[in-house]
């Protein structure tokens, strides 16, 4: 039984596909948005219509931006021979945040889990072993401290085993089992700043 109009009901249960939003926070969401002005309403969707239809995979490391190469790896004063891998856009964004890291990413959009049929070729390893062939000193593995985390870093410094390139993993301090956007700066730069050869 419907207790609110169809199209409120349709807002309801769209909102309850996002991420950790359940059905009363959708509800909020949804009644906050039918009493917003009309022009604000038009400018959330513009903006979410926008931000879906420009998005697309920075050429050079793979992560979310709406050029062809995102501004990190245009720029100049990056060291783009300290390459950091990291599972998504959320973690890169992390390691920014903390204002200690000058060198270059490579977003993998993911992490191997075989479990829900993720395998090395799922994610953007491709693309990252294409990068190595160029002048890189070193590159610091910093996906996730979960299972699939250590398992896609471990896969990755055994592909890098006879390359030459310096691989380093960061340090504990990250906690295990948990995901580097909910981490806070100084845990990060800590880790950062321990972190180990592999």
């Amino acid at each position: 039984m419907d207790y609110y109009s169809k199209t409120t009901t349709k807002l309801i249960a769209e909102l309850g596909h996002l991420p950790g939003i359940g059905q009363k926070s959708a509800q909020r969401l949804a009644f906050h948005i039918l009493h917003m002005p009309e022009e604000q309403v038009r400018e959330l969707s513009s903006a979410i219509l926008d931000a879906r239809t420009s998005a697309r995979f920075c050429r050079e490391c793979c992560t979310l931006t709406d050029e062809d190469i995102c501004p990190i790896c245009a720029s100049d004063k990056r060291d783009h021979k300290t390459i950091m891998v990291v599972e998504d856009t959320r973690d890169l964004v992390a390691y920014e945040k903390t204002g200690q890291y000058n060198g270059v990413y490579h977003v993998l959009q993911g992490a191997i889990n075989p479990m829900q049929g993720i395998n090395p070729t799922d994610i953007r390893l491709k693309e990252l072993m294409i990068r190595l062939q160029g002048d890189v000193d070193e590159v610091i593995l910093a996906t996730n401290s979960t299972l699939e985390g250590e398992a896609t870093a471990m896969y990755i410094s055994k592909l890098l085993k006879d390359t030459g390139i310096r691989v380093t993993r960061i340090a504990s301090g990250v906690p295990v089992g948990g995901d580097l956007e909910y981490v806070d700066e100084v845990t990060l730069l800590k880790a950062l700043e321990n972190r180990t050869e592999l």
